[in-house]
């Protein structure tokens, strides 16, 4: 049987998600006016930020814990902003449709 059959992976989850959808959310309120905020370029911005960052994965309290540490460092939230700053500009001058 296959691992997925047997164990809820739907209790894993990325806590940079949530940091880099928020800080894409003030980035593009505060500016980028300009680019397309379609599902697709949007979606765009994310995966690309994320596939930058540090992932934060939690599945227990500890995990929760070590997560929220981590997130309050500024070190990793300079991260998570420039990460999507430049997701914004690549999304911008490459968009992924016509």
């Amino acid at each position: 049987m296959a691992l997925i059959d047997e164990y809820d992976f739907d209790l894993l989850k990325n806590e940079a998600e949530s940091l880099v959808i928020r800080e894409m959310e003030q980035q593009l309120n505060a500016g980028h006016e300009d680019i397309c905020r379609c599902n697709e370029c949007i979606v765009d911005i994310a995966a690309i930020s994320l596939n930058t960052v540090k992932p934060l994965y939690r599945f227990s309290l500890l995990g929760t814990l070590y997560a929220s540490q981590a997130m309050t460092e500024q070190a990793y939230a300079d991260s998570v902003k420039k990460a999507v700053e430049n997701a914004i500009k690549k999304v911008k001058h490459n968009p992924a449709h016509d």
